[in-house]
């Protein structure tokens, strides 16, 4: 069953009006990006150690951040309270992040941990398995070749999506998916950016999702185009990518919808451990779906034109 039936939507002549719109948004996010000096990385990235604890009662990160200004690690007196400090999920949790140091200490988390009991006797649950949410702990040498491997591994993709569209289509429709891509990745980077919100694996593996899923959108609407050209060939090449996208809209809109109501509910039931990475998806779908109208096949429009 259909629920959009005959749409004659003239999406050639909006290119404009999405590519401005594009660009917007593009440029805000890296304006971001610059005021921000690069997107915030998690400790998967830059290493360091998170500890996450949750206490019985609401706390005041002041609090937290006065009583880490002397914590006691190994005989010696630290000052943690310019770290990275946060609630983490609900007002009775909270997480503490500590950056890589040259000394490193490896019972580290677990002094943060003491003072807490010591600090905040009457807020601690008697069982340490009920106070401790979790703990990650990751070197900075790990962080670096993480953060290689992450770049190789979008690259890779991005060539090798450049190499089968090529085969399976034409270069034009290659470079139009490339750009749709790059776009929707940009886009959700740029968001993440202005909220501030972290970039870790789980993060990553959502880019690489998001480009999985907008590439799927795209290669629907041009395989429709590659056939509305064998017979259709009276009709204008904009008038048939309208007609390719126009067919192919109602089982775009429902595959998105269906998509993103299951994000949806992973961001608002999932926990904080997931919040991000359903928020990434939840962006991605929307992107990833306008982007495939809006974005990869006006280029191919584009391409077209400047080719004949």
């Amino acid at each position: 069953m259909r629920i959009i039936k005959d749409t004659s939507i003239d999406f050639m002549r909006q290119m404009r009006l999405g590519f401005i719109l594009s660009g917007v948004i593009i440029f805000i996010g890296l304006a971001s990006l610059l005021l921000h000096g690069g997107p915030k990385l998690s400790i998967d990235f830059e290493g360091g150690t998170m500890v996450a604890v949750n206490f019985t009662k609401e706390m005041d990160i002041n609090d937290i951040r006065s009583s880490l200004s002397s914590v006691n690690v190994e005989g010696i007196n630290y000052d943690y309270s310019k770290q990275e400090i946060k609630h983490f999920g609900s007002p009775s949790s909270i997480s503490v992040r500590l950056a890589s140091q040259e000394e490193e200490h490896g019972n580290l988390a677990q002094a943060v941990i003491d003072h807490f009991y010591e600090a905040f006797p009457e807020s601690v649950p008697e069982n340490t398995k009920d106070f401790i949410l979790s703990i990650d702990k990751v070197g900075p040498k790990v962080g670096a070749e993480l953060s290689g491997k992450v770049i190789m591994a979008i690259i890779s993709a991005l060539a090798l999506i450049l190499i089968y569209i090529s085969i399976r289509f034409e270069f034009k429709f290659a470079l139009g998916a490339i750009a749709a891509l790059a776009h929707d990745v940009l886009i959700t980077l740029g968001i993440f950016s202005i909220l501030g919100l972290e970039i870790s694996l789980p993060i990553i593996a959502a880019f690489l999702t998001i480009v999985g899923y907008s590439l799927n959108d795209t290669i629907v609407i041009f395989d429709r185009i590659r056939e509305n050209i064998k017979t259709r060939r009276r009709d204008d090449y904009l008038t048939i990518i309208n007609t390719s996208i126009n067919a192919s809209l109602s089982r775009t809109i429902i595959t998105s919808l269906t998509t993103f109501f299951v994000v949806l509910i992973l961001c608002l039931f999932g926990g904080e451990v997931i919040h991000n990475f359903a928020f990434a998806m939840m962006v991605g779908v929307i992107v990833g779906t306008y982007s495939s109208m809006y974005i990869a096949s006006p280029i191919v429009a584009l391409l077209h034109t400047r080719q004949k």
